[in-house]
């Protein structure tokens, strides 16, 4: 993956990749009646913008360009998949974010601080002024449910560190050698919980879709 000044380019990627990105979209439940090619076909994608529009993403943030990227991916799906989809809200299985009973265990951010994140395969993630509506759009992807914030901490920033062992590697390594798993590491270390429960969420329904035609 590889984001260009004017745009940017994909090697070896699915259509449902493009197709999350283009709807704001998480995990690939909340997209629905979705054909197997678009999930199992590899193609290379790369799109670019005109110079005017490319200049002005100049002076954006990543998170504020890529808002501005997903109405223009829509069009680019439409055009080169006829794609046709729509929005609905269904009731699905969740994971409720609340303070754990020891507490909270991150360190607010000072007003100051520039947002920032960087998180590894291998179990760690390290962010400074980050908020727990950031939060829930990164975990969920990684428990594999939406997560609801149900902290109360909206509107402020903390910083940590979270260090778990990812579960292909906890059933690989002895139990006893084995470190925390996501959800203990992050009751222990940020004093925040995962519960179980279902709500509403987005999902995107597939109308139509064909396979890309070659360039």
């Amino acid at each position: 993956m590889q984001s260009l000044p004017d745009g940017f380019r994909w090697k070896n990627f699915p259509v449902v990749s493009l197709i999350r990105g283009a709807y704001g979209i998480i995990m690939d439940s909340q997209i629905v009646e979705l054909p197997g090619w678009a999930d199992s076909e590899l193609y290379d994608i790369e799109a670019k913008a005109d110079a005017d529009t490319a200049g002005a993403w100049k002076k954006l943030t990543y998170k504020e360009r890529w808002k501005l990227q997903e109405p223009m991916l829509q069009s680019l799906l439409a055009d080169r998949c006829k794609l046709k989809a729509h929005r609905e809200t269904r009731k699905m299985p969740v994971y409720d974010l609340v303070i754990a009973k020891g507490g909270l265990k991150m360190k607010e951010a000072a007003a100051n601080e520039v947002d920032a994140e960087t998180m590894n395969s291998g179990g760690t993630m390290i962010a400074q002024a980050l908020s727990t509506d950031s939060l829930v759009n990164g975990f969920s992807g990684m428990v594999g449910r939406m997560i609801v914030d149900k902290t109360g901490l909206a509107g402020k920033k903390f910083d940590f560190e979270l260090k778990w062992t990812p579960d292909d590697r906890r059933a690989a390594d002895n139990a006893a050698d084995a470190g925390p798993s996501f959800f203990t590491a992050l009751e222990e270390q940020l004093g925040l919980k995962l519960v179980p429960s279902k709500g509403p969420v987005e999902v995107i329904v597939i109308d139509h879709i064909e396979k890309p035609s070659a360039n």
